[in-house]
């Protein structure tokens, strides 16, 4: 028999280790149907999404910084290369208004990106799970810098020219927390009762977010109020760990939000919810599309939540149920209270990927 700290450690679990259900990825929730996620369409250059990721933005911005230095023999955005530059570097660069210089640069990738995300968008407007949609919501860490946010507007000046008529809007919340407070709508009603809040986990490419959420369900039904009071964010792509560390250092997260959560005297549902690139099975599993991701996340022998759950089998004085979905989904359900004034709409997270959803209002 191993060791118990041996097994502690260990992140080779199965869906048996975890009490309760199966009942990740859920599609239907209570007046609303999750029509599709994590589309996976391709082209002959590869996956579509791919073109219209922060990463591709960066690509198309190197490209004409090339051109810049063939044609004028210099790069005004520097010796740096396009994705060690910071979103702020990129912002100021932006704002800049001589003939050929950096702005003019920026300008240029920002209007093709435009085109990219345009075509994208018309692309899963004619998938099943997106016909009708009506607005699309646009997430992810790109749209939160001016840069980003430029992008979104000409995307969608670009598709009303084409004469395709669907509202492009932002987050209503910090980027940072929308991947957090989606999971008080999958969170078990009868779990939140005499709590004030719950733990989630947003996974990225780049980087993990984990919070503390107050649900504030007595002050509005519909969790339009709630709230991540706390928030920890880790760019795990500078420190590049492997499956196993990093899956530990996200359990350290979450012990360090419930002692944080003791201090304080936040009362917290036995309850963590994890959103994750990828198309999530019931029993928890990644089926694909965690690609971005370090090591194998789609193995048989990896699951996530049994993982997390081992660690923190108990919070407070109820035994923890730990639920996974895909993080595009728990990102555009923090908009639902938002979205009650159309029945179909979507979501879009530009970070080191694209991710997507869509889902359709049950009246």
């Amino acid at each position: 028999m191993k060791p118990k700290t041996a097994k502690k450690k260990s992140t080779r679990t199965s869906k048996e280790d975890l009490p309760g259900p199966d009942v990740h990825g859920l599609r239907e929730l209570p007046g609303l149907t999750v029509e599709g996620y994590s589309l996976q369409l391709r082209d002959k250059d590869g996956f579509v999404g791919d073109q219209a990721s922060q990463t591709a933005f960066r690509e198309l911005l190197e490209r004409w910084r090339k051109r810049s230095r063939k044609n004028n023999g210099k790069d005004p955005l520097g010796g740096q290369h396009s994705r060690d530059l910071s979103k702020r570097e990129l912002d100021l660069a932006l704002q800049e208004k001589k003939e050929f210089d950096a702005g003019y640069v920026m300008h240029a990738a920002v209007s093709e990106f435009s085109e990219e995300l345009a075509s994208v968008i018309q692309r899963f407007l004619r998938q099943p799970s997106w016909h009708n949609v009506q607005r699309i919501v646009v997430g992810g860490g790109f749209p939160e810098s001016h840069v980003g946010e430029r992008a979104v507007l000409q995307t969608g000046a670009i598709l009303e020219d084409l004469g395709v008529h669907v509202q492009l809007g932002r987050l209503s919340h910090n980027v940072d927390d929308g991947g957090l407070i989606g999971w008080v709508h999958l969170a078990p009603r009868e779990m939140l009762k005499g709590h004030d809040a719950i733990l989630a986990v947003d996974i990225g490419g780049t980087n993990v977010r984990c919070g503390i959420v107050k649900t504030r369900h007595r002050k509005a039904r519909d969790f339009s109020l709630a709230k991540v009071v706390r928030r920890e964010k880790w760019r795990h792509a500078d420190d590049e760990p492997n499956r196993s560390n990093m899956v530990e250092h996200i359990a350290d997260m979450l012990e360090e939000m419930v002692r944080y959560s003791e201090r304080k005297k936040i009362r917290l549902a036995p309850f963590i919810g994890i959103g994750c690139p990828g198309l999530i099975r019931p029993d928890g599993s990644i089926a694909r599309g965690a690609q971005n991701l370090p090591g194998d996340w789609e193995s048989h022998a990896f699951h996530l939540p049994s993982a997390l759950w081992r660690r923190m089998p108990m919070i407070g004085s109820g035994p923890t149920l730990v639920l996974m979905h895909n993080d595009a989904v728990v990102q555009g359900l923090s908009e639902l209270p938002f979205m009650r004034d159309v029945q179909h709409w979507g979501v879009l997270t530009i970070g080191t990927g694209l991710g997507n959803a869509s889902f359709t209002n049950r009246r």
